[in-house]
């Protein structure tokens, strides 16, 4: 007698259920393959730079400048610059153990000795004597931007702590880094029902259900552009590439400079849609396309990236930057300027002469977002 498959006597509903199912699983390992690989290669670079001090040929020419000439060359080496470069040395010789979980592909990588396993690497500096999460499940469990965070921390009990906590909540980067910033581990010193103030910090804490896959480590890692991972829509691609035309087209001077731009504030990375610079202005211009009502966050998110760019990008000769916010609903389009501040009133009344009208940009994303909107209806 024929045997049936199981999917052969499955219902519609068993079918849709079955392929969500695997794509959820499968998704799922290939996120944590890139996110083990790249915690490896930042292991890895951490080591060859430890290694290189020990014995490398002509390490003293270079001394204490040698993160900053290793910086500069390694440019187009994604995630390389001079902080990220002293991090990974940390990282390394903080968890020099790792070289035990290597797996073989890895182990056959250039600088990499056979039989690494077998190094004095293995024998010291290994997990805190605290630490109760073996090597192996702490490189799976934990993404490298938890890591990070954790090899920050300068109290080996509190970055024991930090793992433990982290991989037993399933904590997200995010809800990481609040746990640390509110002291949990300080707080948890001074508590004398320890076991109610985890219950309480895990019951609130945000879990790490979704695909890291938008971490920009992750996607540099991968060489991916910021349009392409960024994005929250098509939608608003097409907004945003429309409006970036709009501009350059309008002769007021606007010179395209950068998409999705990714700047730096703090310890965390935030990305501008469109960057311009202005010849006659002789100023950044930040422009931002929010797919919601207006709102006084978003007009201070922007305000955030104009200050930044002011302290930041500023050059001899260049006036402060300005930004203009775009927000959309349903039906209508709302523009703002973002002036970060500035006291001279000449240059606000320079800037309202050369930018386009606040109702000219309206008018123009109100056609766009009809025009679009009805082209994905049709």
């Amino acid at each position: 007698m024929k045997k049936t498959s199981a999917i052969t006597t499955a219902t519609f509903a068993d079918l849709v259920e079955l392929i969500r199912q695997t794509h959820q699983e499968l998704a799922a390992q290939a996120n944590k393959a890139v996110n083990v690989s790249l915690t490896f290669r930042n292991w890895l670079i951490g080591r060859h730079i430890a290694q290189y001090e020990l014995g490398g040929r002509d390490r003293a020419q270079y001394g204490e400048q040698l993160l900053t000439e290793l910086a500069r060359e390694l440019k187009s080496v994604s995630n390389c610059n001079r902080r990220q470069l002293y991090r990974y040395l940390r990282f390394y010789r903080l968890y020099p153990a790792i070289v035990g979980t290597l797996p073989p592909q890895f182990k056959n990588l250039s600088g990499i000795p056979k039989a690494a396993e077998n190094t004095e690497e293995t024998k010291v500096g290994t997990l805190s004597p605290q630490s109760e999460v073996p090597t192996e499940e702490l490189i799976t469990r934990l993404s490298y931007s938890h890591l990070e965070l954790i090899v920050d921390l300068e109290n080996e009990t509190q970055r024991t702590f930090y793992e433990l906590e982290a991989i037993r909540g399933n904590w997200s980067v995010r809800e990481l880094k609040r746990q640390i910033g509110s002291l949990y581990f300080e707080r948890s010193g001074l508590s004398y029902n320890k076991a109610t103030l985890t219950e309480r910090a895990h019951q609130s804490a945000e879990q790490n259900t979704q695909l890291s896959i938008r971490d920009p480590f992750i996607f540099e890692f991968l060489g991916l552009k910021p349009a392409e991972v960024m994005s929250e829509s098509h939608l608003e691609q097409q907004l945003i590439e429309k409006l970036q035309n709009f501009l350059l087209e309008l002769g007021h001077g606007f010179c395209f400079e950068s998409r999705q731009k990714r700047i730096l504030i703090g310890d965390e990375h935030f990305f501008i849609d469109l960057v311009f610079y202005h010849r006659i202005l002789k100023c950044h211009v930040l422009v931002e396309l929010k797919l919601e009502r207006f709102s006084h966050e978003n007009l201070g998110q922007l305000n955030t990236y104009v200050s930044w760019y002011r302290a930041h990008m500023m050059t001899e000769g260049d006036n402060p930057p300005i930004g203009i916010l775009l927000c959309t609903d349903k039906n209508h389009a709302l523009a703002e300027y973002a002036l970060a501040g500035m006291d001279n009133q000449l240059f606000v009344a320079k800037y309202q002469l050369e930018l386009p009208k606040k109702e000219e940009i309206q008018r123009f994303i109100d056609e766009q977002l009809k025009e679009v909107t009805d082209g994905e209806g049709a």
